[in-house]
């Protein structure tokens, strides 16, 4: 799983660095953020399970932190500081406190780097399709990203306020990125 996000996270660095300044007001997938305020929540969770990996509790490292005068370079700083962080040694050893899902528990290094990875994914999705650029991912990436999509839980929660993911959408016979996209409450054809 390791490896597996570390693709999925650069290739969010790889799109991110064909952010211009103009494209930051553009509108995202994401309905409640424009491409600066993703690029803004994509940074501060690379620090934020960063953080948890370490098994720092509390809200603190979940805080959004701006963008500053160059958000492609301070988004690239926070990609590689979660990449760091989860080659550590003995990392699969630990759990992680992810107070955004849970304020009581702790979950399981594998899982939790799994809802990162499912993250990066996705966000990589937003970013291309925001940019109007295609995204590529190797198979075995989308096929283990789409496992993790199906084991979202679904029901009312994704209904509440501040829900990771929106109910799941219809979705035409696509590729599997489209599946995954549509589970989470996206329509794959954005912006259409």
């Amino acid at each position: 799983m390791i490896e597996l996000d570390a693709v999925a996270v650069r290739t969010s660095v790889e799109l991110v660095a064909r952010v211009t300044p103009a494209d930051l007001t553009r509108p995202t997938p994401c309905a409640a953020w424009t491409l600066h305020g993703l690029l803004a929540h994509m940074a501060t969770q690379h620090y934020g399970f960063a953080a948890a990996s370490n098994g720092q509790h509390g809200p603190e490292p979940w805080k959004q932190r701006p963008l500053g005068a160059d958000p492609v370079l301070t988004y690239r700083q926070a990609a590689r500081w979660v990449l760091a962080a989860f080659a550590a040694d003995g990392v699969l050893d630990r759990a992680f406190p992810l107070p955004e899902i849970s304020t009581g528990r702790r979950f399981p290094a594998a899982q939790a780097i799994s809802f990162h990875f499912l993250d990066y994914v996705v966000h990589s999705w937003d970013v291309a399709r925001t940019l109007n650029i295609p995204v590529s991912l190797e198979p075995a990436v989308l096929e283990a990203a789409l496992a993790v999509a199906r084991a979202v839980p679904g029901g009312e929660a994704r209904l509440a306020p501040g829900a990771a993911f929106a109910p799941a959408v219809p979705w035409p016979a696509g590729s599997v990125l489209d599946e995954i996209i549509a589970l989470l409450g996206r329509a794959p054809t954005w912006p259409q």
